[in-house]
């Protein structure tokens, strides 16, 4: 499976993430394409938080810790995980969006 970014074709998993991040915009413009949705201000600040989290601990965070760390550090206090599943609604941000955004499969449950 695989993914056209920039115009050059990327390796995907049997679930559609990316092997290697791609911290590119145009790597979320192109799964975002796929996936159907429509990027609003709220998927940048999710999408954004996520790489941040990857790029500072090699993983992103599981869903509550998400949730909680978009409420007091990416200025989100909106954040639940209701809107987390209306904006992400195959599987939520914790997993859909660290695919829109470019990057490798969560790793899974725990306390990260």
């Amino acid at each position: 499976m695989s993914i056209i970014i920039n115009g050059v074709e990327k390796e995907v998993d049997d679930y559609g993430y990316l092997f290697e991040p791609d911290f590119s915009e145009e790597a979320v413009a192109a799964f975002a394409a796929a996936e159907n949705i429509e990027l609003t201000d709220q998927h940048w600040k999710i999408i954004n938080y996520l790489r941040q989290k990857y790029q500072e601990d090699g993983h992103t965070p599981n869903a509550r810790n998400l949730v909680k760390g978009l409420q007091e550090e990416a200025d989100m206090p909106e954040a639940d995980n209701k809107l987390m599943f209306d904006l992400f609604p195959d599987g939520g941000a914790a997993k859909q969006a660290c695919r829109v955004g470019g990057l490798p499969q969560p790793k899974g449950k725990g306390g990260y």
